[in-house]
């Protein structure tokens, strides 16, 4: 009897050595895997085993339920979350499961540019086919608690965010928020007195007009100071960009006289008196930074020169003058000066 059962631990030991061995290759032979790699999407909610037989019926992987055993022993089977995966060739079944393990799910950039309007960056998204497209400003839950602002333009923080398939617009939106909210906090402590702000949001909206204004980085702050001390002696801004996003689709590229007169366009900063109604693009930190830091000096106008940057002038007469050496050819979409009367 002692014997019997000596023959029979012997047969579950070698059984088991066997076993393991046997597992430990399966797991460790390359998965059927082409030269340029496959790529797999595991869907929210879905199992293991869904991903395990999906393999199996693309030629990737044999012997699911091996897999899975080994998946439910180690606790893989709980652990995993849905995603894109990308398996390298030669990759085996256990490197396979460490990428399940580690969440190495693939990850796409897209880049929100200063100066773009939230149209342009709407555009932008809707070519980035991982991106799931459900943002609505009248029905979407985190816009509709957000309060004080009648337009999402300019509250979207640009830089570089990444996202991984199935993530929504609208996520992306609320990160970029809330990046915003930080960035304009942190800069509005550290502004200088006597600024013709009520608030940080007006400071932002100055910041957007600089922004399309600005075609050399260094001149911000100057320009920054025409516009604040226009608004500290009540003179209007009149400033091209704003009138140009007022008119919207409108609008052909080409600013005529016609358009400066036009009342009915809030945006129109040769009518009306003050900042814009609300910001007219995406505002990076350097243009929050110079409506907050404007230039000291005494210049009231500035004129584009044609090769980006801008001649400053303290005077109208100066200005005018200006305006005739630099300006020779009527308003075009690249036309960009300071007002030539007020």
């Amino acid at each position: 009897m002692f014997k019997l059962i000596k023959r029979s631990l012997l047969l579950c030991l070698l059984f088991s050595v066997l076993a393991s061995v046997g597992f430990y290759h399966y797991l460790r032979q390359p998965l059927n895997i082409e030269a340029q790699g496959y790529t797999y999407h595991l869907k929210p909610g879905s199992s293991f085993a869904t991903l395990a037989y999906d393999l199996q019926r693309q030629n990737v992987l044999t012997l699911p339920k091996l897999l899975i055993i080994y998946a439910r022993l180690t606790g893989l089977a709980q652990q995993v979350q849905a995603g894109e995966y990308f398996i390298s060739s030669g990759s085996s079944a256990w490197q396979l499961c460490q990428q399940l393990r580690r969440g190495e799910v693939l990850s796409y950039a897209v880049t929100f540019v200063e100066g773009w309007r939230f149209s342009e960056l709407q555009t932008a998204l809707a070519e980035q086919p991982k991106i799931t497209r459900n943002f609505d400003l009248a029905t979407n839950a985190w816009w509709q608690q957000v309060q004080g602002y009648s337009s999402i333009e300019g509250l979207l923080f640009p830089d570089t965010y990444h996202y991984v398939m199935g993530m929504s617009d609208s996520q992306l939106y609320k990160i970029a928020y809330q990046r915003m909210q930080q960035v304009l906090a942190a800069e509005w402590q550290q502004r200088q007195d006597n600024l013709p702000y009520e608030s940080p949001y007006q400071a932002l909206i100055m910041a957007s007009v600089i922004e399309k204004e600005t075609g050399v980085v260094s001149e911000r702050e100057q320009i920054a100071g025409v516009f604040v001390r226009r608004l500290q002696k009540n003179m209007r801004l009149q400033t091209d960009p704003s009138v140009i996003y007022g008119l919207g689709e409108s609008f052909d590229g080409n600013l005529t006289s016609k358009h400066l007169k036009d009342s009915a366009n809030p945006y129109n900063t040769y009518r009306h008196h003050g900042l814009p109604p609300t910001p007219i693009a995406m505002v990076g930190r350097e243009a929050i930074y110079a409506a907050l830091h404007p230039a000291e000096g005494d210049s009231l106008y500035f004129v584009a020169k044609g090769d980006g940057s801008h001649y400053f002038s303290a005077t109208l007469d100066q200005h005018n003058k200006a305006v005739k050496k630099y300006q020779r050819h009527k308003r075009s979409k690249n036309y960009r000066s300071a007002p030539p009367v007020q």
